[in-house]
């Protein structure tokens, strides 16, 4: 993938502002003001920045294989991104915009790393999807775990190979930086059909406590006993989470219980969902909240997305709905694997998935 310029201090405050705004699904018109021309730039750039322009679902109708009229109204004409999937004619929804966040297991600031296994293992994988047809947000939550191919770099960040591995240790074969959030979005793709990818966001953990505090904190009901680390955090009790409280109860799990990552899985997702809510009502409190969000991640996060597609992506976001509907994850099973746990998608289930949010159907006789 393409390295993209730098665009200068201003630049790169306005792509991290627009991170916060895309990622948490905050409503902030802070942006909206920019230049208009930047906002038809943006989309285009966004488009062209996917590595592939529709998901390859391996069902695609092949003329000679079907009777297409018995499927199809008499003056349709078949299109290329077209499926078919259970008996039902699909089209790939080419406005949608998905976008990768990856939560990096280090705690300390974005540095350059040894190439290797020293970049991290992206330890919260969520896919952001916007769609603008009917202004929703979905989002897909990734195991950690999940088996899947990913290349491997040596310590001079030269390809070597591809390995078949749990999905988090992409990241980990990289600089820590660019190459590290590229190799895990890659993976991604490839596991999802090559489902076309338009961007990434990669925070570092040790920035949780600062912004969960950064919007007054976090009210959730624990899910798991985590006394091990913060005696407050007790299953069933309902906290309100500060500094600390918050990265642990994102971050930790015990890796001698069984599907401990699917469990810390499902307490990201709470907390996110929790988090959004809450950034919501602070926002409405101080406005200039962004930029006190940018402060804080900045240290800690790597982004790829510029200043016109920024300013795309506010005005898209600003009239999206979002709920705990729209979270999702990838069924699938867990075994224990020789040593670390093993995550493997129900590709059915998968292949629903990828139906019901990418595409939508056509009609038919």
């Amino acid at each position: 993938m393409e390295k993209k310029s730098s665009k200068g201090k201003k630049g790169k405050k306005y792509q991290a502002i627009a991170w916060v705004i895309v990622i948490l699904i905050l409503v902030v018109l802070l942006l909206a003001g920019g230049v208009a021309f930047l906002s038809q730039s943006g989309k285009n750039r966004l488009r062209q920045n996917a590595v592939s322009a529709k998901p390859d679902m391996g069902e695609q109708l092949a003329k000679e294989e079907t009777k297409q009229e018995e499927l199809l109204p008499d003056d349709a004409v078949w299109e290329d991104d077209w499926v078919t999937y259970n008996g039902q004619v699909y089209d790939y929804n080419e406005d949608i915009l998905t976008f990768l966040c990856m939560g990096v297991d280090v705690n300390s600031k974005v540095k350059d790393t040894q190439k290797g296994l020293a970049s991290g293992q992206a330890d919260a994988l969520f896919l952001l999807v916007l769609n603008p047809d009917i202004k929703k947000i979905n989002i897909i939550a990734i195991d950690r775990n999940t088996m899947t191919d990913f290349d491997v770099y040596d310590e001079q960040g030269n390809y070597k190979s591809t390995q078949y591995g749990q999905i988090t240790l992409a990241h980990a074969y990289g600089d820590g930086k660019e190459l590290s959030a590229e190799n895990t979005l890659k993976a991604v793709s490839a596991l999802m059909y090559n489902l076309p990818i338009h961007g990434y966001c990669a925070i570092n953990m040790g920035a949780i406590g600062e912004i969960n505090d950064a919007v007054g904190g976090v009210d959730v009901t624990v899910l798991q006993d985590l006394t091990a680390v913060d005696k407050s955090l007790k299953e069933g009790e309902q906290v309100h989470l500060k500094g600390k409280q918050a990265y642990y109860y994102v971050q930790h799990r015990d890796t001698s219980v069984e599907e401990s990552a699917r469990m810390r899985l499902n307490r990201q997702k709470q907390y996110l969902t929790a988090y959004i809510a809450q950034a919501k009502e602070a926002f409405k409190q101080d406005v200039t909240l962004p930029v006190t969000l940018f402060n804080k991640l900045t240290p800690y996060m790597i982004t790829d997305i510029t200043l016109d597609e920024v300013v795309y992506l506010a005005g898209q976001a600003a009239g999206y709905s979002f709920s705990s509907d729209n979270m999702y994850t990838i069924p699938g099973s867990t075994d224990t694997g020789n040593r670390f746990e093993e995550f493997y998608p129900d590709e059915a289930g998968l292949k629903d998935l990828i139906m019901e949010i990418f595409y939508t159907p056509v009609e038919t006789k």
